[in-house]
Order: structure tokens, then sequence, then C-alpha cells
């Protein structure tokens, strides 16, 4: 379990921030991900406060942009200097470097085991998730898009991204996120089923106040 002193603060001064992002990287997002690290961080060994720190300071980077937020993100971390209370410097840069290396688009595997661990926990493979979120980015980000324009969106997302030979890699064999991926990508390739599925999340989105 981590320190609670860190707890306390990264509860009232870091996660209140993911309220202010899009609503597939809210603060029930980085619970989510915070949960699943200290899950998949036990069979490693790894120090539960940091893996708590890298997955709570993991997204902080959209407040910046998107495109480059890990970076951000790890920048983030570093620069604050109320963790020093708890972290050596080594620590931090341990940190930042996994908070830079969670994005799925990530050229290079994580360089330590904190940041497979996030990585890893980040992926949140549960298809209808997957779909919900990809729904409500695009509502957000692409407005003028009709119900059409948003299928060929989420369709062109899901393939360069999951399908098979898609960028996604999973890091960890202790995860479940294999075989979601499998069950992900079988509704990829069944056209008929995903346009279902898009179609009730598209309306259940776009009824909402």
């Amino acid at each position: 379990m981590p320190n609670q002193e860190l707890i306390h603060y990264i509860e009232t001064e870091i996660i209140p921030r993911y309220e202010a992002f899009d609503k597939a990287h809210r603060t029930d997002h980085v619970r989510s991900v915070i949960e699943r690290s200290l899950a998949l961080a036990t069979p490693y060994g790894a120090d539960p406060d940091m893996v708590y720190t890298v997955a709570a300071y993991h997204d902080t980077g959209l407040s910046v942009e998107r495109e480059r937020h890990h970076l951000y993100s790890g920048a983030i971390l570093a620069a604050d200097h109320r963790l020093r209370r708890w972290f050596t410097e080594e620590q931090i840069g341990i940190m930042r470097e996994a908070a830079e290396d969670h994005r799925a688009s990530s050229a290079h595997a994580p360089r330590t085991i904190y940041g497979r661990i996030v990585a890893e926990a980040d992926r949140l493979i549960d298809p209808e998730t997957i779909l919900r979120r990809t729904v409500q980015y695009g509502l957000a980000h692409y407005p003028a898009l009709d119900r059409t324009g948003h299928f060929l969106r989420l369709k062109e997302h899901l393939d360069r991204k999951y399908a098979d030979g898609g960028y996604l890699r999973l890091w960890l064999p202790e995860s479940d996120n294999a075989k979601r991926l499998a069950e992900l990508r079988r509704i990829i390739r069944d056209a008929g089923r995903l346009q279902t599925l898009f179609d009730r999340i598209f309306d259940e989105e776009t009824r909402r106040p």
C-alpha cells in the first residue's frame, strides 16, 4: 500500500486535474489505471509508491497538449518538488521515464518495469469501453462529422491501433489484456457486429445532455 501522506497529496492536488480532461481521461480513468498498476506491480516486487505516482501523473500532460502529452506528463512529474519529500532524484528520473514511456504509440518499449506496468495498465482493453471512449472523443473533437463520419473515424482508429498489425503492443504476460484484445479484434473483423455496437453507443452518447 502506498504511503498515506503521498496518497493524500496526490488525491488532493493531482487527481482533481483529470476533471478538466475529455471524458476518456477523467478521474475514473486515472483511478482505474492506478488500481491496475498496483495489481500488476505485485508479481515484480516494484515499489508501490513509485507505481502509484507514475500512474497518477501519467496523463497530466493533457493539460498542455494531447499529441506529446506523455512527454509533458513526465516533465510535470519531474518538476513537482513536493515529490522530493518521498523520493530520491534517481527515483524521480525513473518515474519520469515511465510516464514518458506509457503511450501506446511509442516507438520503443518502456525502459523500466515501471514504464511497462503503467503502459500495460493504461491499455484497459475492454471492447465496450474502447468503443465508447472513441465515440466520445470523436463527438468532442470532431463535432462537424455526421454519424457516418464518426463511424468511419472509429473504424480507422480501431484498425490503426487495435486490429491485427496495429501499433498497440502488450508488455506483461500477467495482464489479462491479451484475451480482451483478441475479443476486440473479433469485433473489428465482424463489420455487422461493429456497426451494431457503434450505433447503440452513438445513440446513447448523443442522447445525453
